[in-house]
């Protein structure tokens, strides 16, 4: 559950949902989402950072160039919980809470 906490977390900035947004086309470098964002190279190496820390980004180095491409397989795993969290569960947490509440019982 912690790692999940940290991708919603990166994901919750609105620089960092445009970044995830432009590599939604493709594979970017810095420069790309720099000038598409009109943000300065300390910004998105600090928002690049945060993002890969969560696994959302993957980078890859070709020769000074620093290339991002979105991580499809955390994102897929996160439609999968977030479809999970929406869903009826046998077994759920909400069995632990008093159902008395709210005129429920």
């Amino acid at each position: 559950m912690e790692k999940k906490v940290k991708i919603f977390k990166a994901l919750s900035d609105k620089n960092r949902l445009l970044i995830i947004d432009m590599l939604s086309c493709g594979e970017l470098c810095a420069c790309d989402i720099m000038d598409g964002l009109e943000l300065t190279q300390p910004t998105i190496s600090h928002h690049m950072k945060i993002l890969q820390n969560a696994g959302l980004v993957n980078l890859k180095k070709n020769g000074k160039w620093t290339i991002y491409s979105l991580n499809k397989e955390i994102f897929n795993d996160l439609c999968d919980f977030i479809n999970h969290l929406s869903s009826y569960k046998e077994n759920c947490i909400c069995e632990k809470v008093v159902k008395t509440k709210c005129g429920k019982d």
